[in-house]
């Protein structure tokens, strides 16, 4: 099992703290830093000083770090063309040395969108069919070979014969992730591009049968590329009840729900939590941070939790 860090700066962070947690992160043994793509904040936080910019923080993180992997859960579909997407995702994963992972979503939040005049489709379906082409796209400018050229004619994009450049790093294109609860389209474009498939905030029970759609659309498609399952959890760990309950409230988060919606407890009981997630499959686990001025959590996560599911 690998343990990430996930942030939600939205929350309220700033690059110098996004830089202080990655660094932290990288120097203490954890195997990646992901990131929000969000530009609002959500429910009673100051949000201050204000959004960052995802595939910004990552280019300035790309340069500060040096092993970490970077990434997002997930980039909007809503927030950016898919041309000039690729294009910076494979700047930054140049710019790191190989070590980005593309998160797509289709986008959700639509008062982050009313609020920085980012067009909002209000229909679901198309949101998705948006998605769909956006992946096509990206996958398809990254694979198409030096000197040649992409052509794309969709509902939504078009694109005629791009020079397809730059080119990521890594060969042949930086991993995709895809997640979400979705019943029907998620799992099958998770099978046919993505190549990690990540369920956010559930149940272990829930996140079973999220991946079983999955692997069912995986052996329909007869894909030979296995696909990674990973789960999103927040994080709430304590040397003792006192420290737990202690972090809980500094996140306005009751140590009862956490137990049940999250990873939460000593070292010992959020180990036992994790092999539930592997049990069912899971190789790689994120864990959201939400208190990112509280550096000895992740330095306990890395002292008690992570040698132990290794």
């Amino acid at each position: 099992m690998r343990l990430r860090i996930f942030t939600e700066p939205q929350q309220g962070a700033s690059y110098e703290t996004l830089l202080t947690v990655a660094k932290a992160s990288e120097d203490l043994g954890f195997d990646g830093f992901f990131r929000s793509d969000h530009y609002l904040k959500m429910g009673d936080v100051s949000g201050l000083p204000g959004p960052t910019d995802a595939w910004v923080t990552l280019a300035g993180l790309a340069r500060e770090t040096s092993r970490i992997r970077l990434g997002t859960l997930m980039t909007a579909a809503t927030f950016r063309l898919p041309g000039p997407l690729a294009i910076s995702v494979a700047q930054v994963d140049q710019m790191s040395g190989g070590r980005v992972e593309f998160g797509l979503g289709a986008g959700w939040f639509e008062a982050e969108h009313t609020a920085y005049g980012i067009p909002f489709p209000a229909d679901a379906k198309e949101r998705f069919d948006r998605f769909e082409e956006q992946l096509a796209i990206i996958t398809g400018l990254w694979a198409t070979p030096e000197g040649e050229t992409f052509t794309f004619h969709g509902k939504h994009y078009t694109l005629t014969e791009s020079p397809a450049l730059p080119k990521p790093a890594q060969s042949p294109r930086p991993p995709v992730l895809i997640g979400g609860r979705g019943r029907r389209r998620t799992p099958q474009l998770a099978a046919k591009y993505a190549d990690e498939y990540n369920i956010p905030f559930c149940v272990v029970e829930e996140t079973q049968a999220a991946f079983d759609r999955v692997r069912a659309e995986v052996e329909k498609a007869g894909r030979e590329i296995p696909m990674i399952y990973s789960a999103a959890q927040v994080v709430c760990v304590g040397r003792n009840d006192a420290e737990v309950a202690r972090r809980a409230a500094a996140i306005g988060r009751e140590v009862d729900e956490l137990k049940v919606n999250g990873l939460a407890g000593t070292p010992d009981e959020v180990v036992e939590k994790i092999g539930r997630f592997a049990e069912i499959g899971a190789e790689r686990i994120y864990l959201q941070v939400l208190d990112l001025s509280d550096l000895d959590h992740l330095e306990l996560i890395a002292d008690r939790v992570a040698p132990q599911v290794a």
